[in-house]
Formats: structure tokens, C-alpha cells, sequence
């Protein structure tokens, strides 16, 4: 799948997911904005964890799908997260998903989020994803 065609199914299946656009899909993964707003951010002023890691749940996804294409079963097994430093204000964040591994009933990946201008990352993320078989995809 491409990012138009990725986008377009989560627009039509998780119409609750919102700010989020793939910006590149290629052989090895994907690479996924969040237009941070203000709902967002904790007390602080930094993005919140959970909103970091659903952008790192949701890179992996479009990673498995833009190979497999539009399986809405296809779920997350295992995830592990490590946030590292704060993002910096103000500013979107990218996750850059590659995938490691795709098999016929499993994929993994990692996935770095980094504050959009920075090198640096503000969070890695290691998943998991189970793939429905094939007789099970509708």
C-alpha cells in the first residue's frame, strides 16, 4: 500500500485516530507525522507518553499493511517502549518504522520517534504484531 492508499483505510477504520499522516513508505518500513496539538501534551508542556506510544503502535501498522495490504485484524502482541529525552515544543514528531521481520503469521519492528528537525530520537520502540491467516481476513 502507498501512504494515500494507507491513510484513506485508516480514515475509513479508525476514524478516532486523527492528526496523522505516513509521509514515506518504502522497502524496509515506513516513516509517520503527528501534528501535535494541544490535546497532546501533558502538564509541562511535553507530549504525553501514551500519545508517543500510539504514534509508535500506529507506524508499525502502516509498516505491516503497506506490505500486506488492508487487514484490519492484523493486531499489536507486544510492544515495549523506551522514552529517552523530551520532544521539543512546538514541533511535529516523526516515527520511522522498519520493519525486522515479516513473516506469514508475525511481523516485528522497531520504531524511533524523534521531534521533527532533531536527530536525535525522543523514543524507541520495539513491536509486535500478529497477522490473521489468510481465511480470517475479512
Amino acid at each position: 500500500m502507498q501512504p494515500q492508499e494507507i491513510e484513506a483505510f485508516l480514515d475509513r477504520e479508525f476514524p478516532q485516530v486523527s492528526g496523522y499522516s505516513v509521509t514515506r513508505v518504502d522497502g524496509q518500513g515506513v516513516e509517520m507525522r503527528l501534528a501535535v496539538e494541544d490535546r497532546h501534551l501533558r502538564p509541562g508542556g511535553t507530549v504525553s507518553g501514551p500519545t508517543m506510544f500510539e504514534l509508535a503502535d500506529l507506524a508499525m501498522y502502516a509498516a505491516v499493511l503497506s506490505r500486506i495490504g488492508p487487514v484490519a485484524l492484523t493486531v499489536t502482541t507486544g510492544a515495549n517502549i523506551d522514552f529517552m529525552r523530551k520532544p521539543a515544543a512546538g514541533r511535529d514528531l516523526l516515527a520511522e518504522c522498519r520493519l525486522l521481520k515479516l513473516g506469514n503469521v508475525l511481523a516485528v519492528g522497531d520504531v524511533l520517534i524523534r521531534s521533527e528537525g532533531a536527530e536525535v530520537p525522543v523514543a524507541r520502540a520495539s513491536l509486535t504484531y500478529s497477522i490473521p491467516p489468510k481465511s480470517r481476513r475479512n
